[in-house]
């Protein structure tokens, strides 16, 4: 009752984390796209820095090549007052300018506009009136729209990661925006925290917890600071995954002596089993569409990825390659799963192409795990082992750009990536 009561209230105050996570880009290849990110006027006066947080979200991507700016005076907040010469000569193809204004009841007005330097044209221009504690959050939502209007693609700047961390004999499942910062920990305990997944709406998260001092699924509500037991049946409750609809959650339970999967409402109740076979099937993940659940079972010797209708029948092998083939997890398209793939004793993250059976490796360390997709599915974040200790890492759809969010908290595993911010 303990620790229950100290996780509430854990959450309920959302405890900043002592350590932030810190990216590193590690590898970048392929064409840029060059653009110039000026300093917003009137930033310097306020408690963030809004254009250094969108070039640090560009630049992290790897799509992105930061022209320099140094030199320009006065700062152009108008697009009369852009010289696009001058930015050709630089050689920057798109341009961003903004400035911050402070409003007589205690707010900023933050206004950016993104020109295309080439066509000397106007591609976006919004204006927010937020908080000044809000600065970076906006600097985010700017960073998406700049992102979207010049890859075609959504930017998922402003969502939100959640992860476990290890310190010491006490765990702590974590909350960070997606560049690491703004760390909190919203759930605490001296049990195991594992298998962290986010409800489709981000109000919610499920995990397994050992606080029984067995594995059970729970549930958190972030914004009341509240738990629910989903399934705390006899023997093992694991693996939890939303459906789309956040109706339902496909577990693993052994109630039967042998792990199976069943569905079960995302209320609690009584589950209903969807596998039966005298071989192990765990880790559960649902199609975008809800159609299909892929999972793990040895039921042909070895560990491999299957896929079966979510309402049970059937189920197909989808991974042939070696002999173990774990934790599959669906691309936002539906169109690509990314598993664990074991090779020579090495642990990697590995993309499997639904429609042509293509498997393609794209990282080299020798324990990844625990691989989850990014909303827009061009980044995978996932937890690599580095001299004994986790760490979270990236790669990108491609395999072109790695990263890793390197924390001196402790060791850092499961991972899970938030959905969209839905305003």
């Amino acid at each position: 009752m303990k620790r229950i009561l100290l996780a509430i209230l854990l959450a309920a105050f959302a405890l900043v984390a002592r350590a932030q996570l810190t990216i590193d880009i590690t590898t970048s290849g392929g064409k840029q796209i060059p653009v110039a990110i000026l300093p917003f006027a009137g930033e310097a006066s306020q408690p963030q820095s809004v254009s250094s947080v969108i070039s640090a979200d560009l630049g992290r991507t790897g799509l992105f090549r930061l022209v320099n700016a140094v030199g320009v005076s006065p700062l152009p907040t108008e697009p009369s007052e852009v010289n696009f010469v001058d930015w050709q000569s630089r050689s920057a193809e798109a341009l961003v300018i903004g400035k911050i204004q402070s409003q007589a009841d205690g707010r900023v007005e933050v206004r950016f506009r993104l020109f295309d330097v080439a066509k000397q044209s106007q591609l976006a221009s919004f204006s927010y009136v937020v908080a000044p504690a809000q600065l970076r959050a906006t600097a985010h939502r700017i960073a998406d729209v700049i992102y979207e209007k010049l890859t075609g693609d959504k930017g998922v700047f402003s969502t939100k990661i959640t992860y476990v961390v290890k310190k010491g004999t006490r765990f702590e499942l974590q909350v960070s925006d997606a560049d690491g910062a703004n760390a909190q920990t919203v759930l605490a305990s001296n049990e195991p925290i594992i298998s962290p997944a986010w409800s489709p709406d981000g109000s919610r998260i499920a995990y397994v917890s050992f606080d029984q001092k067995k594995p059970v699924v729970v549930m958190q509500n972030l914004a009341q600071g509240t738990t629910r037991v989903i399934a705390a049946f006899r023997g093992n409750n694991s693996a939890p995954a939303w459906s789309p609809d956040g109706s339902t959650l496909a577990v693993t339970l052994t109630r039967d002596d042998i792990a199976q999967l069943y569905l079960i409402s995302a209320n609690g109740g009584e589950p209903r089993r969807i596998t039966t076979t005298p071989a192990i099937d765990t880790e559960p993940a649902f199609s975008p569409d809800g159609k299909w659940i892929a999972f793990t079972s040895d039921r042909g010797g070895s560990p491999q990825v299957y896929r079966m209708p979510a309402e049970g029948g059937a189920a197909q092998r989808l991974t042939f390659e070696g002999t173990y083939n774990v934790r599959p997890r669906f691309s936002p398209d539906g169109k690509s799963i990314a598993f664990v793939q074991r090779d020579a004793g090495r642990f990697r993250i590995a993309l499997l192409e639904l429609a042509t059976g293509q498997v393609t490796v794209l990282t080299d360390g020798n324990l990844d795990d625990s691989p989850t997709f990014a909303p827009n599915g061009k980044i995978i974040l996932y937890e690599a082992s580095v001299g004994g200790r986790g760490q979270l890492a990236a790669v990108s759809s491609d395999g072109r750009v790695r990263q890793r969010l390197v924390s001196s908290a402790g060791d850092v595993r499961d991972p899970a990536w938030g959905p969209l911010p839905t305003n």
